[in-house]
């Protein structure tokens, strides 16, 4: 059976694009596939966060795992900081990662440009990309499903396996990214230029997993729309109503094309409507285990489970590549 390997960055609280784009496709592919599901909290400290906050986004990003269907007993389910070696891989690949790569990523160059770049990006958000493929590589990934943001994040880890590859023998697999056809990237309601954020300020654009039913109602119909006043798939001239017929197709498991036949004869008013109750009508059996979870006590040992499946086959790969570089003396 191949490997799949993926994991959340929970620096925010999941939303809609977390679930439709990473969340779900891990669920699937878990019947398939030796699936390795992380949650990636070192990479939440790139960036300020409290402690408060980011210890509860962990948690419920556990809760949230779970109530969506994925299974301890399928897949391997753990904090990356209880398997000590992403962070001692993440350094050793970092010397084997040139300063040109890191500078081209997508993520830092956007941040770089920012106003208050000097207060706010740390040393571990310039790296954190090799943190990454330590992740990916230490259990000899073949898959990493990825939204198309993070496909360049895949395409690096590739580079730094080869490159180790060529220069101290075969250790790592070369993993494929895997992006989903429908809902890779969803859009912001209020703005859909930009892409769904759990670390927006303004809300009013992301639907939380935990939004209760009337929040996610009126989310939706305040979405930003046109004067088009037709419901159709353009993502270039109708952006709004082409990023909710991507959310609905991808709730439903059709295409936005079929999804736009369904709604075409609708005003935006009604199609609004019908999006919200889609979205309504997939939540409401996640978060009714989402809240037995939280209360049932069994979070902890989830993950302990998870990290003892998961801690033998790191090691067993960091002692490799440490043997392979000259680290090991014995």
């Amino acid at each position: 059976m191949k490997t799949m390997l993926s994991g959340i960055k929970p620096s925010g609280q999941l939303h809609l694009g977390s679930y439709i784009g990473a969340i779900k496709q891990f669920v699937t592919y878990q019947e398939d596939y030796h699936m390795f599901v992380f949650i990636a909290n070192l990479h939440c400290i790139t960036l300020p966060i409290t402690p408060a906050e980011l210890t509860d986004n962990l948690r419920d990003c556990l809760a949230f795992y779970l109530a969506c269907g994925l299974d301890p007993e399928r897949s391997t389910i753990f904090l990356q900081t209880d398997v000590k070696e992403h962070a001692q891989l993440g350094f050793i690949l970092s010397c084997q990662t040139y300063l040109g790569e890191l500078n081209r990523m997508t993520q830092y160059k956007d941040k770089a440009q920012g106003k208050n770049r000097n207060d706010v990006l740390t040393a571990g958000f310039y790296t954190y990309p090799t943190l990454m493929a330590a992740d990916i590589l230490l259990y000899n990934a073949d898959y990493v499903p990825v939204g198309d943001d993070q496909k360049q994040h895949v395409e690096l880890t590739r580079d730094i396996a080869e490159r180790v590859n060529k220069r101290f023998g075969q250790i790592f697999s070369v993993p494929e990214p895997v992006i989903t056809k429908v809902g890779a990237r969803i859009m912001a309601l209020d703005n859909p230029a930009k892409k769904m954020s759990k670390s927006e300020h303004n809300t009013k654009g992301t639907i939380f997993l935990k939004d209760e039913p009337a929040a996610i109602r009126k989310k939706v119909m305040s979405a930003v729309t046109d004067m088009v006043n037709k419901v159709s798939y353009d993502p270039v001239n109708q952006p709004g109503i082409s990023n909710l017929l991507t959310i609905y197709a991808a709730l439903e498991g059709i295409t936005p094309q079929e999804a736009e036949a369904k709604f075409s004869s609708l005003q935006y008013g009604a199609f609004k409507s019908a999006v919200a109750d889609r979205i309504i009508e997939e939540f409401a059996p996640i978060q009714a285990r989402y809240r037995e979870i939280v209360g049932s006590g069994d979070l902890d040992r989830i993950l302990a489970k998870g990290a003892e499946k998961a801690r033998p086959i790191a090691a067993g790969t960091l002692k490799t590549i440490q043997k392979a570089i000259g680290l090991d003396i014995f």
